[in-house]
């Protein structure tokens, strides 16, 4: 049934025709000075932003929610609904109020979306805001990524778990792909990321790459490198009709897309960067790598700090040049010191280029442009003067613009505001008629003064005062003892107690001269300022470079400043198969020891002909875990470039690191710690290669013993033995029964991290030495958690009948069967106690066999729980 909006007011008819062409949008209009919501959108907005919902009227007899702010408070509200997942459309006043008898004329100037935003309030300073766009195809899927607030452009094409690693190394903040793919999308990535669905028609190849080609303004791909990447182009093409659709047409600042070569760089697969807490971490408030090497002095080399940290090289050059900078700061303290004054000076240069290119720099913006070129420039000087040829071709490559300093110091007030409104935003000299009015507007003063000594002397009213007010402009106040000496010519406006207020046809000729002044002068300084910065657009390329270049040595000086800090060492990179590190630490765990403590060091070394796997045994709580990552952060950081937390290090250069390390619970998506700890390991058995690096944790203890058991024994099997990868593998496990393994083959070894008993007490001495562990100190380490003595005791009984009657792994069921049936016998359960029988019947429901560690704990602290109860 068609809507009948002859009710309607012309204001509401007006917003429900520009709401209609963004469905899914949340529409703030413009209303005077209020940015106002209406029905539903305002009761979202009222919700989110904590504003009060009203209703008003919307024609005869109907009503309607509303909800709004005052306009100068949109970038205060804007990023609460962006955060809170809201698609916002901002609708504007397109003309004057007072120039129009109708209603004024308005639309949307701007959709902002979780992934489509320039508003710094919405972005955070330290890391990109991607959207991703994906084109399935087949089992090939192309990925194009856009950061509008940089200019950054990126593509590439392959399967599900490729693009499934660079989702996770990239982190977008709105994912967009075809409709008819949502189902594909959901049952590959889950709900990990904001989504948007698209109509199909923009997939088509033909045109998706015209609206490439029309973009950059050229005949064909080629000259970027991704004229084969099919399914790429067509993301990449949807990405740039998508800015399109949301009201983002100034895209000069896009200059370039490039091809993420996947050749170049260290392959970490989603697991592993969340294993290894690169970025981020799943525990509240936990330390991440990125937070402990974080010391850059701008935003832009916080970000490529980020980038490089999912995306380490494998190629020794590029990765010996990073290091041998590194190497040339940390021996020469003043010039590294200079590099990080100027680069402080800079700031976010990458997005303020980036305004400039979307027309939305402000007065204050472009006057720090100045400066950051200024600082390039001496940036320049610096590292062409310097040793270090890699450090001498980034200062050849810096441009300081100095026609562009020269025309911002030139047009540009020097201390301009940030709005253009608030006036002196041009410099005096450059536009005759500007300085022409800003003399009747601002030079009005003595004017002023002069009219009121001149009445003052011909009328003799000695108190007489030229003052201003909204209602009658300019006008002359007579205190009443002086009223009779007015002139007749002058016309009274208004009466006080103890004055009257007069105008003269002089002064209002003069106050129409200074308010039309005022009009003019915004007028010619807003034309002004566009000018400059369309002639700024001109130099985004250079400039980008610029941002590039100043983040890559931000990021290097970065790293020369933690090594001395950290005591990092510089790795020795090669083309061998050996991993060695001496006096390796965990570079995040390092950083939280309690004061006076110092980080144990360990030996690492495995290559591909005697140590290709190493067995670790040991305790809970005596650091195999942090053995494992510590090993993977190391070689990752080399890989970066970085000097790395040990004694010394000899790297063969890794081309994959995979980790299974710890609990990943996907009970959401219906899949068990068991299920999730196969998929990965799965992963990982499916993707080795000859230079890769497996840390595995605890496999198998999801299931029952005999099956984790097994597969752990199959898994160390099956990398010994593959014909084409020897694979160098760190394998944690409470399972001694693999000890066993390196009778038979000859690359395993077994190590353990030692503890030593004293007494009744252990001390974890987390030092890894050669040789199997036989004991799991399990019931140490519950007493450590405060563990009821008498648990403890019949644990330790426990203990020692298995440990007697265990003649080899068949007997390992029979032998708890039979505890289990003396645990009715036991004394403590004699007494009449309905406490005692409640434990009873607790331990006596137990399957020993399906208990997981997470799960026995679980028990014993509900036993616990009902003993203090």
């Amino acid at each position: 049934m068609a809507k009948d909006t002859t009710k309607e007011t012309p204001l509401m008819q007006q917003y429900n025709a520009i709401k209609v062409k963004y469905p899914g949008a949340l529409l703030l209009f413009r209303v005077g000075d209020f940015y106002e919501t209406f029905g539903e959108d305002a009761i979202k907005a009222a919700g989110i932003l904590g504003i009060v919902l009203t209703r008003r009227g919307n024609g005869v007899g109907t009503h309607i929610e509303l909800a709004g702010f005052p306009h100068h408070s949109l970038d205060t509200y804007l990023p609460k609904l962006v955060r809170a997942g809201q698609r916002v459309a901002i609708c504007d006043q397109l003309e004057d109020p007072k120039a129009t008898k109708t209603i004024v004329k308005r639309g949307v100037t701007e959709l902002v979306t979780p992934g489509v935003a320039t508003n710094d309030n919405i972005l955070h300073q330290k890391s990109n805001n991607y959207l991703a766009s994906l084109h399935f195809e087949k089992n090939t899927i192309g990925i194009a990524l856009i950061d509008i607030s940089t200019g950054e452009f990126l593509t590439a094409q392959g399967n599900s778990d490729y693009i499934d690693k660079l989702l996770q190394s990239f982190s977008p903040s709105e994912v967009i792909y075809p409709k008819s793919r949502s189902k594909d999308f959901k049952d590959d990535y889950g709900d990990r990321f904001y989504t948007y669905a698209l109509d199909e028609w923009p997939y088509s190849g033909d045109y998706a790459t015209e609206t490439l080609l029309k973009h950059f303004g050229v005949k064909s791909l080629k000259g970027f490198g991704i004229d084969k990447l099919n399914l790429g182009i067509i993301a990449a093409g949807v990405a740039i009709h998508y800015l399109n659709e949301t009201e983002h047409r100034n895209l000069q600042h896009i200059s370039a897309i490039g091809r993420i070569e996947e050749d170049r760089y260290l392959w970490l697969d989603r697991f592993s960067i969340r294993n290894l807490e690169l970025v981020g971490s799943t525990n509240e408030n936990a330390l991440t790598l990125v937070d402990v090497l974080d010391h850059t002095c701008s935003p832009m080399g916080a970000r490529l700090l980020r980038r490089w940290i999912v995306m380490p090289l494998k190629e020794i050059k590029p990765i010996n040049d990073r290091l041998g900078v590194v190497e040339y700061m940390i021996a020469h303290e003043e010039l590294r010191e200079n590099l990080q004054n100027q680069i402080r000076q800079i700031g976010d240069l990458e997005r303020l280029i980036s305004k400039i290119g979307l027309q939305k720099a402000n007065p204050r913006e472009v006057c720090q442009l100045k400066k950051a070129l200024m600082a390039i420039g001496a940036i320049k000087k610096i590292a062409e003067t310097s040793e270090s040829l890699p450090l001498r071709a980034i200062g050849e490559q810096l441009n300081p613009c100095v026609l562009i300093c020269e025309k911002i110091e030139r047009e540009l007030h020097p201390e301009p505001p940030v709005m253009i409104v608030k006036g002196s935003v041009m410099n005096e000299g450059i536009n005759e008629e500007l300085d022409r009015l800003r003399k009747i507007a601002f030079g009005g003063k003595g004017y002023l003064l002069e009219i009121q000594k001149r009445e003052a002397e011909s009328t003799g009213i000695p108190s007489l005062k030229v003052s201003f007010n909204n209602v009658f402009g300019y006008y002359l106040e007579v205190t009443h003892s002086h009223r009779d000496k007015v002139p007749s010519e002058w016309i009274r406006k208004q009466t006080l107690v103890n004055a009257e207020r007069y105008i003269t046809p002089e002064l209002k000729e003069y106050e129409e001269q200074i308010l039309g002044a005022e009009e003019k002068i915004l007028v010619i300084e807003t034309r002004l300022y566009n000018d400059l910065l369309y002639s700024l657009a001109e130099y985004i390329k250079p400039i980008q470079l610029n941002a590039q270049l100043i983040a890559r040595l931000d990021v290097l000086l970065n790293f020369a400043t933690i090594s001395i800090k950290n005591y990092y060492a510089k790795p020795e990179m090669n083309e061998s198969r050996v991993l060695d590190i001496k006096g390796g630490r965990h570079p995040v765990i390092e950083k939280n020891l309690p004061l006076g403590e110092s980080y144990i060091t360990n030996d690492v070394y495995l290559d591909s002909e005697t140590q290709q796997i190493i067995i670790i045994t040991g305790p809970n709580m005596a650091g195999k875990s942090a053995l494992l990552r510590q090993t993977g952060l190391i070689v990752l950081m080399a890989q970066m470039g970085c000097f790395v937390p040990a004694k010394s290090a000899s790297i063969g250069l890794v081309d994959k690191i995979f980790t299974r390390v710890g609990a990943s619970d996907n009970l959401s998506s219906g899949e068990s710690t068991f299920m999730v700890e196969m998929n990965e390991t799965a992963s990982i058995l499916n993707n080795i290669s000859d230079r890769s690096l497996i840390l595995l944790d605890e496999i198998g203890r999801g299931t029952s013993t005999y099956d984790g058991i097994s597969i752990a024994w199959s898994i160390a099997e099956y990398l010994h033995s593959h014909p084409a990868a020897k694979a160098k593998t760190l394998f944690a496990t409470h399972y001694h029964e693999l000890n066993e393994l390196s009778n038979t083959f000859n690359r395993i070894k077994n190590f353990n991290v030692s503890v030593k008993e004293v007494g009744q007490q252990i001390i974890f001495l987390r030092k890894l030495v050669p040789g199997g562990s036989e004991h799991s100190f399990g019931i140490h380490v519950a007493k450590l958690a405060g563990m009821p003595q008498k648990v403890l005791t019949r644990a330790n009984e426990i203990l020692k009948k298995l440990e007697n009657e265990r003649t080899g792994g068949e007997h390992i069921k029979e032998s708890i069967r039979k505890v289990q049936k003396q645990a009715v016998q036991m004394q403590m359960f004699s007494i009449d106690d309905p406490v005692l029988v409640k434990i009873r019947d607790t331990l006596n429901n137990l399957d020993v066999n399906t208990l997981t560690p997470v799960e026995a704990l679980m028990k014993l602290d509900e036993i616990q729980r009902v003993i203090k109860s």
